[in-house]
């Protein structure tokens, strides 16, 4: 029997710089996710023994992240050993995989609650350690893409040039990044979804690290390429190169969590639902422009929702780089005003496998704040991949 799958709450950490002396870089990641998980569950007075599955994502799955994060971030977080837990890795939509997993079993009759949640701690598991020296891409993949496949930061100089997005643009977009998030920060608009962290030696962290007031475009103007090299120039001499730490997402640490479960154990609970999910979209894209899935997958979630770009309130689509969030706009002609009101990853970080739920937490808070009732989130992801969400606000 189905039922609606309801969102009762989604809160997450701050965002840490995902580098040495970052606020939450002393934080093992298992340990990270267990505080969210903890919070999650005091905030709505929860018995953890009736959680059904913990579904989480992590990107970067090996060291500390290894062996299943998410049943040893439960365990940690004092859960009954009753309670299962799984790790997926749908590279940086890893967490809004995990959300969309939940609610399916949720609306086919599977679940009646779960969480679904992620981490990364990329100050203590950098980015793509766990390939380690090894080439991850056998000779099929290569024999199929002859000249290899590139890092997401040349695919997103790619995704400027083919779409004709300018340097100044991009820099005047990832300031807009940084001034709104700002603004909602002092606003105290974060507070709500924002859970305080206890470091190791006792320090409590409640504020992302990662906004920087007074950014400007003129100031990100002096910054270099970032991914600019001579072999690169060689294969691509087309390419004027913009992509920049400015214009880019920062490496972070975080957490965040989602609880969700059907309409009717919510209310049976005496829980209030936020919000119901609407929809859901996967989608392949070519994995030379693996950053531009975002648009075939607003494409798709819309023609199976039967909803327009104009019937949307508000869209998240991850700013893991300046040129992704514009040639989406660009492309489907949205309204700019509706795009990342509250700043994006370039400002709040982008924790990989944390980013869906953080995404979605953002996305419904928003909606709450302005009335609105309809919102999509979309993701791109390594390998050229995307996922797309629409919820409802109730």
């Amino acid at each position: 029997m189905s039922s609606d799958a309801v969102i009762v709450d989604v809160i997450r950490s701050p965002s840490g710089r995902g580098k040495h002396g970052g606020a939450l870089a002393g934080v093992h990641p298992a340990d990270l996710l267990a505080q969210v998980l903890t919070a999650l569950l005091a905030r709505n007075d929860l018995d953890p023994a009736l959680v059904d599955d913990v579904i989480g994502g992590c990107v970067t799955q090996s060291g500390e992240q290894s062996i299943n994060i998410t049943r040893t971030a439960l365990l940690s977080a004092g859960f009954p050993d009753s309670v299962p837990g799984v790790t997926v890795d749908r590279q940086c939509g890893s967490s809004q995989q995990a959300a969309t997993f939940a609610a399916q079993g949720v609306i086919a009759g599977s679940y009646d609650i779960v969480i679904a949640c992620g981490v990364e701690s990329m100050s203590r598991n950098p980015l793509g350690s766990n390939a380690g020296s090894a080439d991850p891409h056998g000779a099929l993949l290569h024999a199929r893409y002859p000249g290899g496949l590139i890092g997401q930061g040349v695919s997103a100089e790619l995704v400027a040039q083919k779409w004709n997005l300018g340097r100044d643009e991009l820099d005047a977009y990832a300031a807009r990044s940084h001034r709104l998030a700002a603004e909602n920060e002092a606003g105290g608009f974060f507070d709500a979804e924002i859970v305080p962290i206890t470091t190791p030696d006792g320090s409590v962290v409640d504020r992302d690290e990662t906004i920087r007031p007074g950014t400007t475009k003129e100031g990100l103007a002096s910054l270099k390429p970032a991914f600019h090299t001579s072999a690169l120039s060689e294969r691509f001499p087309d390419i004027d190169w913009k992509i920049t730490a400015g214009n880019s997402s920062p490496l972070t640490d975080g957490a965040s969590a989602a609880l969700i479960m059907s309409a009717d154990r919510a209310a049976s609970l005496g829980l209030t639902p936020r919000a119901r999910f609407r929809g859901f979209a996967v989608a392949g894209s070519d994995p030379l422009l693996m950053l531009t899935g975002v648009i075939p997958v607003t494409q798709r979630i819309l023609e199976r929702t039967g909803l327009g770009l104009a019937d949307i309130d508000a869209f998240e689509i991850n700013e893991a780089f300046a040129s992704v969030p514009l040639a989406w706009q660009r492309e489907l002609g949205a309204d700019p005003e509706k795009l990342n009101p509250r700043g994006g990853a370039i400002a709040l970080g982008h924790a990989l496998g944390s980013s869906g739920t953080r995404l979605l937490g953002t996305l419904l808070t928003h909606l709450e704040a302005t009335d609105g009732r309809l919102g999509l989130q979309a993701m791109c992801e390594g390998g050229g991949m995307a996922n797309a969400t629409i919820i409802e606000r109730l």
